[in-house]
């Protein structure tokens, strides 16, 4: 009784808290995630930041609908800053966070109290874009009901691959403390190719490319979880959530992808790359300098536990046994500071952990992590958990410019920093830029520089890897890699981008990261004392041209024509223990050499549908993104 008691009293409290800074209650209303997928607004965001027209916290996504809805109010505030196109783009965004600011979108709206009296008397609804908006006349409870459907055609020499989504979306928010979202898509990867002797054995073969992700692929699409299906690749996407929230901070429980680490490309923190997972998460904004980002995530370890199994009755007198994952789960926290308008400083820890439950010591928000894992295993002996700090500075010199670095650290050690140690230690790197705005408004020029060493990301013990779904939680290109992107943008009118994009992916010598043991002898650390960037053995380069036309709210169109060149090469030097070259059916090593060894790195990290030099066209559109 005392136990409900007091969670009785902490929602009373909770509910008596002004409804926003300085009274504004309404624009800090409906805390739900804005899907990444929405790159048009991320973009529109980007320009006004580095336009030095408002402020974001580019280290933490995704935004929240109220967040963006008050940035735009922002900008509308510094109206005389703005071009026309700028303007015009502005009033479009607004439109469709109208339920964020207590109102309907003006557009197809109209008051029916006579059609809808039936749903509730004192309501009013908008029909637009084309999504369902329902506000009270009371202003307590609003709901967003959003159709989901899209296609794009992905055309080369190659064949054509067809990707069709559909689903639907919806978002409530009740009382102005308590948001409800859930969204579903349901996607199909098909493709088909005729005979080509260099692609297919067969006179017609479906494109093993159909599937475009896959955890070993090194490309910056996002990663799923395939289901059976033996024409392409299947998929469904289900996020959603529930979030308890005031104006300075919100509690919930979703299912969403996140990205940390400032980052336009793809963050070497957390990127996004992997399938959405579910988590508890905490955000504390008490003030305009300070933020404070939590959450607590389940993995899918793709790792099977061998105790831990059902037993199946297959057949008459049969069991089979069914072995099911290991438990893997993730606790991670974010401090942002922001100690003046042109620079914003976040850092934080993380730690990756496979108990057979969750562990209560990393739901304590503010700890680092790895300090509470000496205290958990060190006494027994036991091998640690796998722990990682990291931060990121964004510094705008001046309107126009914005500068960010992020630094991801997983393994480090002092001692290393010596020349004579020939061990690196374990981490990543993010350099980046964007010009912005001048000397022509809506241009844009963008940059990213990223190298992370050999074994980042990874673990000795497969289960414990910075991973989920098998899919690398940080940089889509993994450890002993190196990656350069250039951008550049323009926003000629109100709703299109047109974009030129290069991108230089370099992978080198691939290894497990093996501790101990070279040919039979104790050596320590042997793999990370190899050389980095040493001998490339796989490499993209591709020149990409996109247009995007957003019609309406969440409704845009796009044509994409890419050239890319994704090349393998062996490498000449002596194969060491725990070095990928090669495996054999029963999971053995092997040491393959020359064009069979080119053609394994090939196959490994690329679709078939992209490998060689190929010009592809793609085009689409899409409702709800």
């Amino acid at each position: 009784m005392k136990e409900r008691s007091a969670f009785i009293w902490i929602w009373i409290a909770l509910l008596s808290f002004p409804l926003g800074r300085d009274g504004v209650g309404s624009l800090y209303a409906q805390r739900i995630p804005e899907a990444l997928e929405y790159t048009e607004i991320y973009d529109f965001i980007e320009e006004l930041t580095t336009d030095g027209i408002i402020n974001s916290n580019a280290a933490i996504k995704p935004y929240t609908r109220d967040a963006i809805a008050a940035m735009l109010r922002e900008a509308q505030g510094r109206d005389s800053l703005l071009n026309k196109r700028q303007r015009e783009d502005l009033q479009f965004y607004l439109q469709d966070y109208a339920l964020e600011q207590d109102t309907l979108p003006t557009y197809y709206s109209y008051g029916h109290r006579h059609v809808t009296q039936w749903i509730t008397p004192v309501s009013n609804l908008s029909l637009a874009d084309p999504s369902l908006h329902i506000l009270t006349k009371d202003k307590i409870f609003k709901m967003r009901v959003r159709p989901i459907l899209g296609m794009d055609l992905l055309y080369n020499k190659k064949g054509l691959i067809t990707h069709r989504w559909y689903g639907a979306e919806i978002q409530m928010d009740i009382a102005k403390h308590l948001s409800i979202w859930g969204s579903l898509r349901d996607n199909s990867w098909k493709g088909t190719g005729y005979l080509n002797d260099a692609y297919f054995p067969d006179t017609y073969a479906k494109i093993d490319g159909a599937k475009l992700t896959k955890p070993d692929y090194l490309n910056n699409l996002p990663g799923v979880q395939y289901k059976e299906a033996n024409y392409g690749g299947d998929f469904s996407d289900s996020r959603g959530g529930i979030s308890l929230y005031t104006w300075w901070g919100s509690i919930g429980v979703q299912r969403e992808r996140i990205q940390w680490g400032d980052a336009q490309h793809c963050s070497n923190i957390l990127s996004a790359h992997n399938p959405a997972v579910p988590m508890v998460t905490l955000q504390l904004t008490p003030c305009k300098w300070f933020q404070f980002d939590y959450f607590h995530a389940w993995l899918p370890s793709n790792v099977l536990d061998s105790t831990y199994y059902y037993r199946e009755v297959y057949e008459e007198g049969v069991t089979k046994i069914n072995y099911r994952p290991a438990n893997k789960f993730m606790a991670a926290n974010m401090f942002t500071f922001m100690p003046i308008k042109y620079v914003q400083f976040s850092f934080g820890n993380s730690i990756v952990y496979a108990e057979r439950n969750v562990q209560a010591a990393y739901f304590i928000p503010i700890a680092f992590f790895k300090s509470l894992d000496h205290l958990l295993t060190k006494g027994v002996n036991s091998e640690n958990q796998n722990s990682q700090a990291f931060a990121t500075l964004t510094v705008r010199p001046t309107d126009h410019l914005r500068l960010y670095g992020t630094f991801f650290l997983d393994e480090f050690k002092l001692a290393r920093l010596k020349k004579s140690n020939p061990e690196h230690n374990l981490v990543s790197y993010l350099v980046g830029f964007n010009w912005s705005g001048w000397p022509l408004k809506g241009l844009s020029l963008r940059g990213e520089f990223v190298r992370s060493y050999i074994a980042t990301y990874e673990h000795s013990i497969s289960v414990l890897d910075y991973t989920s779904n098998s899919y690398c939680l940080g940089h889509y290109m993994g450890s002993n890699s190196q990656s350069v992107f250039l951008q550049l943008a323009y926003r000629p009118v109100r709703g299109l981008r047109i974009m030129l994009d290069y991108t230089w992916d370099t992978k080198y010598r691939a290894y497990d990261y093996v501790r101990h043991n070279i040919a039979g002898t104790r050596v320590p650390y042997p793999i990370i004392a190899q050389t980095p960037f040493s001998e490339k053995i796989w490499q993209n380069h591709e020149l990409n041209f996109r247009a995007v036309y957003e019609v309406f709210n969440n409704c845009y169109a796009h044509i994409d024509f890419t050239y890319n060149n994704t090349r393998a090469f062996a490498p000449t030097s002596d194969r060491i223990p725990g070095e990928d070259r090669g495996w054999n059916a029963d999971g053995t090593s092997m040491e393959l050499a020359g064009a069979e060894l080119e053609a394994y790195y090939l196959n490994k990290f690329s679709p078939v549908f992209f490998q060689g030099q190929n010009f592809t066209l793609t085009c689409g559109l899409s409702f709800g993104f």
